[in-house]
């Protein structure tokens, strides 16, 4: 076939797995599954094309991986994850060692598993999918502690359990004990973020004070760090995965040029990687060795979604509540336990062992699969219906507005979307009763499908759409008293309301 046959193929998939991006949204469905289902159908039990290289898979998954990783990083808001680090940090480090586990020992006694094939399972079902978190939960009302969990879980946790595939993968070597693995674990993480700590920093202090010959290198420049440092930790034989995301998240945060547009070319260039990725491993895929993969599959998932993921997430909030990081609700650790979602990584880890030619590795390829396929099927559209059955959801919050603008770039201001949701005690409140800081104003409301500026005595009405802009200093500040006024009304400082959680 020419390479005219493959651009044309190329580009008809990329065009059909963009425009099904519209119907997953619509349907609440996270899109993996659909890119996923391309590639079933380009494969051999469709089209015939032959896809049977997993050395390349992971190769080209853990690339994938990367980008994906730096966009979440990029587009990760520091003021609100911050407070949800601690737990976060917990689950990606205690809780992906105790799903781990519970795993293993599910399987080594349900299934038969010898230890080490257990162990992989558990280690490749442990870390929860950036690309799937980020796609549904962004689209979900959340407190911010909550959203920033699951956010913040979704970037860190992918680096230990990276670690754990690899090291349970080397087959010419035993099973390393408990102390081994903490301790090889906790220098490559280690050397990722000193390596992230480094480049970050520089990065940002050299993308301020170097004028690039044009405004589309600053989003190359930016994403080309993100690989610097991804590259420098594995050279280092650190964690590339901590590297990238703590890299990302720091220029991510940081007052750069052309700030929207940087995060707008990240995002891009994750979706890129998420089309590629999804289909490359559709394409992997053996349909016809599915359904003996069916029946373990649906056992693992089931131990893995109502037994270790709960257990893991009450732990690491025990823990957490001991070392006095934070309270997290038996409500908020009932949705973090559904919501912990499995996209591409788990599948991306299962090809690890597979390329290691470790002894059922293509069994566990094959069930990891079905896991994926049926329990995000299961999870993802009901996540809204979850949060609101446990009363999590939060409608009224504050979003980011993404506008590419030289004055707010200047005044170091960001622009802000409130949506007012029915039962909010903002309706009826009078712009000037916001009592917003002297750097915030309300500066237009779309009410209807009309908009208008307001005056300083415009009443605020349910469904109305509020832009805010704030200079950066006070933004918290914003965040925190819109929230309360939501609460209480605007005499919520009196009733002690500050709009905190």
């Amino acid at each position: 076939m020419t390479v005219e046959f493959w651009l044309l193929l190329g580009g008809a998939v990329f065009i059909a797995a963009i425009a099904s991006v519209r119907v997953a949204h619509r349907s609440g469905l996270p899109s993996l599954l659909l890119f996923l289902g391309f590639g079933l159908v380009l494969g051999e039990s469709g089209f015939g094309i032959q896809f049977d290289d997993p050395n390349l898979a992971k190769h080209i998954g853990l690339t994938a991986l990367a980008v994906i990783l730096a966009e979440g990083g990029l587009t990760t808001n520091w003021n609100h994850v911050r407070k949800a680090v601690p737990l976060a940090l917990l689950l990606a480090t205690v809780g992906v060692a105790v799903s781990i586990m519970v795993v293993a020992l599910a399987v080594a006694g349900l299934l038969g598993y010898d230890w080490r094939a257990a162990l992989i399972l558990g280690a490749v079902l442990a870390s929860t999918d950036a690309a799937a978190v980020f796609s549904v939960l962004r689209r979900l009302p959340l407190p911010p502690r909550l959203g920033g969990i699951l956010e913040a879980e979704s970037g860190f946790n992918d680096a230990p359990t990276v670690i754990a595939v690899v090291l349970l993968s080397s087959v010419a070597k035993p099973i390393p004990g408990p102390g081994e693995f903490v301790l090889m674990t906790a220098i490559e993480l280690f050397i990722g973020a000193v390596v992230a700590l480094a480049v970050g920093p520089l990065g940002a202090l050299a993308l301020r004070h170097v004028a690039l010959a044009a405004s589309g290198l600053y989003p190359l420049a930016v994403l080309a760090l993100t690989f610097l440092a991804y590259g420098g930790a594995v050279h280092l034989h650190g964690s590339g995965f901590l590297a990238v995301y703590l890299t990302a998240l720091i220029l991510g945060n940081a007052r750069l040029p052309h700030r929207a547009a940087t995060r707008g070319f990240a995002e891009g260039a994750a979706w890129l990687a998420q089309i590629l990725l999804f289909v490359m491993l559709g394409l992997l895929a053996s349909p016809g060795e599915m359904p003996k993969a069916v029946v373990p599959g649906l056992i693992a998932g089931t131990v893995l979604v109502l037994l270790a993921r709960p257990l893991s997430v009450m732990i690491s909030a025990l823990l957490a509540r001991l070392a006095r990081l934070g309270r997290t609700g038996l409500r908020e650790q009932a949705f973090l336990s559904w919501a912990g979602l499995r996209g591409a990584v788990p599948i991306v880890l299962a090809t690890i062992p597979w390329a290691a030619e470790v002894k059922g590795s293509e069994d566990i390829f094959n069930q990891v699969f079905v896991i994926v396929m049926v329990f995000t099927l299961l999870q993802g559209p009901t996540l809204p219906f979850v949060a609101r059955i446990l009363g999590v959801s939060a409608p009224g919050e504050v979003h980011d507005l993404e506008v590419e603008s030289a004055p707010l770039e200047e005044l170091n201001a960001d622009l802000l979307q409130v949506k007012v949701p029915p039962g909010s005690q903002l309706h009826g409140v009078e712009i000037f009763e916001l009592r917003l800081p002297a750097g915030a104003q309300v500066t237009l409301i779309v009410r209807e499908g009309k908009s208008f500026v307001p005056a300083t005595t415009t009443r605020i009405r349910a469904e109305d759409q509020l832009l805010v802009v704030t200079t950066a200093s006070c933004r918290e500040q914003v965040e925190l008293r819109l929230r309360a006024v939501s609460r209480r009304g605007k005499l919520a400082g009196w009733y002690g309301e500050r709009g905190l959680e």
